[in-house]
């Protein structure tokens, strides 16, 4: 039965590659970049929206290289280079010149980077929890990188993800904690952000330089207690790009789409419509 597994939907050719996305709803696009938990899928990171935004804009959201349910290429090498050459050939095979973008955390890093490389196929931006310019390693990030799969530790990462650790319920640590033990899905993000992981926040950095450049319309959001990628990296993009606002959520963590849903699409709505 398809909803057995709605973590699979749609399957596209993309350059050497088929990748597994979500196309859901009418109207102007917009492109849902997923975070970089163990065992995430854009499913999983983004399904609460997608309901509440599907009326009024085409979303698109795939599980980017090396993640969920695309299709894992053996010797495959994962960058933010080759991450913006599949997300531009997803545009490519659906026929979709420009769209709007939304990061999370991994995925807001790969926004700004197709902003700055591919600026004609982005017409807003949104960056929410986001990589892209540098910044100590914290605990909660060296912990999500550096995941060894067993219920208890899914446990501690998903009350590192959230302010309210009701979120984090036995049934979501259960069905993160198996995601992340299917076939291949552990080998692939471990090879991702390997020790030293403070390289791997270099290596989702952008030249600040470029970043400065950024035309577009851009929204950032940020949770207070985020205790996975520090707050004080929404603050240097506010001083960066010269078209941004911020938005700031207090009593959240690092998964703004789930603790504050319909707030974070009030946000989006009004931001994209406008």
């Amino acid at each position: 039965m398809a909803d057995a597994r709605p973590e699979i939907a749609n399957s596209i050719k993309t350059g050497s590659f088929t990748t597994n996305y979500h196309d859901i709803g009418k109207g102007y696009p917009i492109f849902l970049l997923h975070g970089s938990g163990p065992g995430v899928t854009a499913w999983a990171n983004w399904n609460k929206l997608f309901p509440l935004l599907k009326d009024e804009f085409r979303i698109v959201a795939p599980d980017l290289a090396g993640f969920g349910f695309t299709e894992r290429v053996e010797g495959a090498v994962y960058n933010l280079n080759n991450w913006v050459d599949q997300t531009i050939a997803l545009y490519d095979a659906l026929g979709i010149e420009k769209a709007n973008l939304v990061g999370n955390s991994f995925g807001g890093a790969l926004a700004l980077s197709i902003a700055i490389k591919r600026p004609e196929r982005v017409n807003k931006l949104a960056l929410m929890g986001s990589m892209g310019v540098s910044f100590p390693i914290t605990y909660g990030l060296d912990a999500v990188w550096g995941y060894d799969p067993s219920p208890a530790n899914m446990e501690e990462l998903l009350e590192i993800f959230t302010y309210d650790h009701s979120f984090s319920t036995p049934e979501l640590v259960k069905t993160r904690y198996e995601s992340s033990i299917q076939p291949g899905f552990q080998e692939s993000f471990s090879s991702m952000f390997p020790e030293p992981r403070q390289k791997g926040v270099e290596r989702m950095a952008s030249n600040e330089n470029y970043i400065r450049n950024i035309p577009h319309e851009t929204l950032i959001v940020h949770g207070r207690e985020d205790r996975v990628i520090p707050i004080e990296t929404s603050l240097r993009l506010i001083k960066l790009i010269d078209r941004a606002q911020l938005h700031v959520f207090g009593h959240c963590g690092h998964w703004t789409q789930i603790e504050h849903t319909e707030e974070f699409a009030d946000l989006l709505r009004n931001f994209f419509k406008r």
